[in-house]
């Protein structure tokens, strides 16, 4: 062990370390902990890892980001010749701020729910590039006309992190069952949708979950959010 060595390093030893792997805490610019603890998630989920650097390596825009400052800082961690050490966000914290107000203050913030706006971001980015580079090939029928385009492919976000969840709903009456199988977009449930829903089949709407949704406990939401009449 060199004498560069940090001082886990020396306390958990060197050998424990994998090779190819940098451990690099972010600086904390005012309760951003929410942000550098899922930044820190995601460069750890080495699929996802990969597809940014790849992007990086590929993208030749100027434009800057949310997706563009994501990968300078993901090089910038994967790149130090130490393995461990700290890293300051600044270029991503700035650009956080700029394009979503809700995160442009010193106000604690949800964890997931800033994971679901960075990855649905980063979704959208890839897509619209896609688009983009789409348009500049005209698509025509037999007599001439534009095609229609149709609607965006899935990205390798989607590749990743989107499943599906099967859901049953059963009537408390007649204990008819039906099985769904949806796809689990990190989307959340509606008020709307649970109201028409419980119209619908004429049960109570705690046992139902209508939109792709992660699976959580809906009866303390719904208890909440739903008006008494509907459940």
């Amino acid at each position: 062990m060199g004498a560069n060595a940090s001082q886990l390093e020396k306390e958990i030893g060197h050998d424990q370390f994998p090779s190819n792997e940098h451990y690099f805490g972010l600086v904390n610019f005012g309760n951003t902990c929410y942000c550098n603890s899922v930044l820190q998630a995601l460069y750890f989920c080495k699929p996802f890892r990969e597809k940014v650097l790849d992007y990086k390596a590929k993208n030749k825009r100027t434009k800057e980001t949310l997706l563009t400052c994501l990968a300078d800082l993901f090089y910038n961690i994967a790149t130090q010749k130490k393995k461990t050490g700290t890293i300051a966000p600044k270029k991503f914290i700035a650009r956080l701020r700029k394009e979503n107000e809700v995160f442009d203050n010193y106000m604690q913030q949800d964890a997931h729910e800033f994971l679901n706006y960075l990855l649905n971001t980063i979704a959208d980015i890839l897509q619209a590039e896609k688009q983009q580079g789409n348009s500049k090939v005209r698509t025509t029928n037999q007599n001439g006309d534009q095609l229609q385009t149709s609607k965006p492919e899935p990205t390798w976000v989607h590749d990743i992190f989107q499943g599906t969840l099967t859901n049953e709903t059963r009537c408390l009456n007649c204990e008819t069952e039906k099985n769904n199988n949806l796809c689990n977009s990190l989307k959340t449930l509606s008020a709307e949708n649970v109201i028409s829903a419980t119209k619908l089949f004429g049960f109570p709407a705690k046992i139902l979950i209508i939109e792709p949704v992660l699976p959580y406990f809906l009866e303390e939401w719904i208890s909440k959010n739903i008006p008494a009449k509907y459940w």
